[in-house]
């Protein structure tokens, strides 16, 4: 199976048309075709339900999509990593790191590491811990920045020199807004909207002494974006950090922390027992330096 019909075929999931596909690809649109058809003869299933000019995934056609995407990133990371091995320090390291005030201090880290290593290029995707692990342990990223605690039996890490404070995200003109601490049983039947990883609910909960059979998690959401919506309405309040509320500035907004007082840190993860390219062992130095003499 070759790269090139990888390409071709993810192409025409997108478009689902295999006359613009042939067009955007500069190839004839018969030879597209008979491409895709070869390609579904060698797997010995279709992958595609075709509807006059119209072509559609089916099940085996989503699955094997998500299959080509994974196979040509870890071939174009296999091809950086290639590039890196010389004297020259090259190549592309793939940063997934979650929607907190570690970002900010990230992009520093990545803006100072190029200004002395020009030709190291940077991927960022962000994104929930769950799916930042996901991918982490798919080989799609190289390093990780979470929100504390991770299940960090198979992760090499080290603390980044980044704190979260706990509290609730609502509007500015609601009544809880003027409170200078939020307590355990001021949450109990508001209508919540939490971020999904249970391990890191579970360790505020316990930390408050909450009872969870007293909350009402109305909404469980990945990243907290689409929730602000959410928590303008008025009928919404986000149990969340206070970087998330930096992030949505918003004036009609406002955060409370609770009581008793809750931080976060936040760990750089990368996987055991896998090969770093030279560009990404730098990186993790240079961010361990950095935050060991805190210049960042």
């Amino acid at each position: 199976m070759q790269t090139r019909v990888l390409k071709y075929f993810l192409t025409v999931a997108e478009l689902n048309n295999i006359t613009q596909a042939a067009e955007r690809l500069h190839i004839t649109q018969p030879t597209l075709s008979r491409q895709i058809m070869e390609l579904e003869k060698e797997l010995g299933v279709k992958l595609f339900d075709r509807e006059k000019r119209q072509m559609h995934l089916n099940k085996a056609g989503v699955l094997f999509q998500q299959r080509a995407m994974t196979m040509i990133t870890v071939l174009d990371q296999t091809k950086n990593e290639l590039l890196a091995v010389n004297d020259q320090l090259s190549g592309t390291i793939n940063i997934g790191m979650v929607e907190s005030a570690v970002s900010d201090f990230m992009m520093r880290a990545v803006q100072k590491f190029q200004e002395k290593y020009p030709d190291v290029r940077f991927n960022i995707f962000d994104g929930d811990g769950d799916t930042l692990r996901e991918r982490l342990d798919q080989g799609l990223c190289d390093l990780v920045a979470l929100i504390q605690p991770i299940e960090a039996a198979k992760y090499n890490y080290f603390p980044l020199p980044v704190q979260e404070k706990w509290g609730l995200i609502m509007r500015k003109d609601d009544p809880l807004a003027k409170r200078k601490a939020i307590m355990a049983h001021d949450l109990y039947q508001l209508p919540l909207v939490v971020g999904r990883r249970n391990i890191v609910r579970d360790d505020i909960t316990d930390t408050l002494k909450i009872d969870l059979n007293k909350l009402d998690w109305r909404v469980i959401i990945n990243l907290p974006e689409n929730a602000k919506q959410l928590v303008l309405s008025g009928k919404y309040y986000h149990f969340g950090i206070y970087g998330v509320y930096q992030k949505y500035h918003d004036e009609r907004l406002a955060f409370v922390p609770f009581s008793p007082t809750k931080t976060t840190g936040h760990l750089l993860a990368w996987r055991k027992n896998v090969q770093l390219t030279p560009a990404v062992e730098k990186f993790i130095q240079f961010v361990a330096d950095q935050t060991t003499h805190k210049k960042i």
